[in-house]
């Protein structure tokens, strides 16, 4: 129902998932999670849940710990990575308080098994909760070292059968080169799987691309920063990129 009571428009996608990154918890901040603004992200994704879309979650970790980075610094890269991963179950247990103040269920399920904290990851059962009207958060990325939290939630969109990637960023799309550094960037308002990888435009990573491209999951790149543009997008409106075939 729209805000007149009337019905809107029926939603674009039925089941999304909602890839973002560890930094956009910050805030203004230069490291650690910033309340309001996790706050404001969920209210952010209430409102789509509010449509009856399915909603399920991927959060980064690199807010609190980057595997890549600490592995630049001289520690062993496996380590680096379990260690980001657990950085992504302290966000997403962030996001789940923020979500149920605001009156969504929400499940917190981690590729690496830690029954005290959250559910571990079982296809079915995260169907399940999503068929019920719960958000689902996955964390832990894909449970193994040297993927990226951009291939785990391709992977488990696919698993999910999400009809769609819906990547936050701070820009309104993708463009040739950053647009907060060079006036002069280019925007897509389309871009095909092959585009994104030949020119290497910073989408997601080349085993996300493909995999996304493999399955035919498309992937809508929006800004995050922008009052209700996630549920804008679904309701038929807004400014994004749509990454297809």
């Amino acid at each position: 129902m729209s805000d007149s009571g009337k019905p809107g428009p029926e939603p674009l996608y039925r089941r999304v998932l909602l890839k973002i990154s560890g930094e956009a918890l910050m805030g203004d901040q230069g490291y650690g999670l910033h309340p309001p603004t996790v706050q404001r992200i969920a209210q952010e994704v209430k409102s789509v849940r509010d449509l009856g879309v399915e909603v399920c979650m991927v959060i980064g970790g690199g807010n609190i710990f980057r595997g890549l980075q600490g592995s630049a610094q001289g520690m062993e890269r496996t380590t680096a990575d379990y260690m980001g991963m657990l950085a992504t179950v302290m966000n997403a247990l962030a996001m789940q308080s923020a979500l149920e103040s605001l009156g969504v269920f929400t499940r917190v399920i981690s590729a690496i098994p830690m029954d005290q904290v959250c559910e571990p990851y079982i296809r079915r059962r995260a169907v399940r909760h999503l068929e019920k009207g719960r958000v689902c958060i996955f964390a832990a990325g894909t449970g193994n070292p040297y993927f990226t939290t951009d291939t785990a939630a391709t992977l488990r969109a696919s698993e999910m059968a999400c009809e769609a990637i819906f990547k936050g960023t701070k820009v309104d799309g993708v463009y040739d080169k950053d647009p907060l550094k060079f006036p002069d960037a280019k925007r897509y308002d389309r871009v095909s799987y092959d585009e994104v990888l030949q020119k290497n435009l910073k989408v997601m990573d080349a085993s996300a691309i493909a995999l996304a491209r493999d399955n035919k999951l498309p992937i809508i790149v929006f800004s995050l920063e922008e009052p209700g543009g996630f549920r804008g997008i679904l309701a038929g409106q807004g400014r994004y990129t749509l990454v297809t075939g």
